[in-house]
């Protein structure tokens, strides 16, 4: 599916661009490519039994899978970097937060391989980024936000595309419809640090969000953190 020009998701099983044999599920996050001119960058990869449907959709879009250079990650869930250990034997340079890193290279409960009745195959980061950092990849200049809660490595990427200003979010915002935070039975879930997180998310100005799941939201998602912030405080302080 094209978001904009340059700019596709390629899985997500909630909105039926992957399958993984659950129906409108959770299994697989939204993946999404970004098509810069010496190549492509992935945020997030999907549970990995998902991995060549991924691939069939970016050749749908002209895509080749081999032109992946970079995969970022929002957090560990084995939904959300599954894959991982397959895109490395090709080639591919993997970054996170160092606390998804850390979760990943040990492929251990923060994966939530539980949940899904998974194995998870551990592989290494090739880079790990801090708060408040700019990286730049393929001439493409990121910004990174760690908004601990949901999982503590939990991280949103910030950049600039078709004079847009995109975030991509993981599972810091619920799904829409579906809950308004991301899934609370993880092992490292803190309720405290995700509300501090939300209150740093709500005065981000963002034209389009990027979320790990369901519809993208591309009219005033600043509405949608600020409600989930509102909520949160409403319900979760004791």
């Amino acid at each position: 599916m094209q978001i904009l020009k340059n700019l596709y998701q390629v899985g997500g099983d909630l909105n039926g661009i992957t399958w993984d044999g659950v129906d409108i599920g959770y299994n697989d996050c939204n993946t999404y490519v970004l098509k810069r001119p010496d190549g492509l960058i992935m945020f997030d990869c999907g549970c990995g039994d998902t991995l060549q449907q991924i691939f069939a959709n970016m050749r749908y879009w002209g895509l080749d899978p081999a032109d992946i250079r970079y995969c970022i990650l929002t957090h560990a869930h084995l939904d959300h970097s599954g894959a991982g250990h397959l895109l490395k034997k090709q080639g591919v340079r993997f970054i996170s937060s160092n606390e998804t890193a850390d979760a990943v290279g040990e492929g251990d409960e923060r994966c939530c391989t539980y949940l899904y009745h998974k194995e998870f195959t551990p592989f290494i980061i090739d880079r790990t980024i801090t708060d408040g950092e700019k990286i730049s990849l393929l001439d493409m200049e990121l910004k990174v936000l760690l908004l601990p809660g949901h999982t503590m490595g939990c991280t949103a990427w910030i950049f600039e595309h078709e004079k847009r200003r995109l975030v991509v979010s993981g599972d810091i915002i619920g799904t829409l419809l579906d809950g308004h935070f991301g899934w609370s039975g993880s092992i490292d879930f803190d309720r405290e640090k995700y509300i501090k997180s939300l209150r740093r998310f709500a005065r981000v100005d963002m034209d389009i969000m990027l979320p790990g799941h369901g519809m993208v939201y591309f009219h005033k998602p600043r509405r949608r953190v600020e409600n989930v912030l509102s909520i949160a405080l409403s319900e979760w302080r004791t």
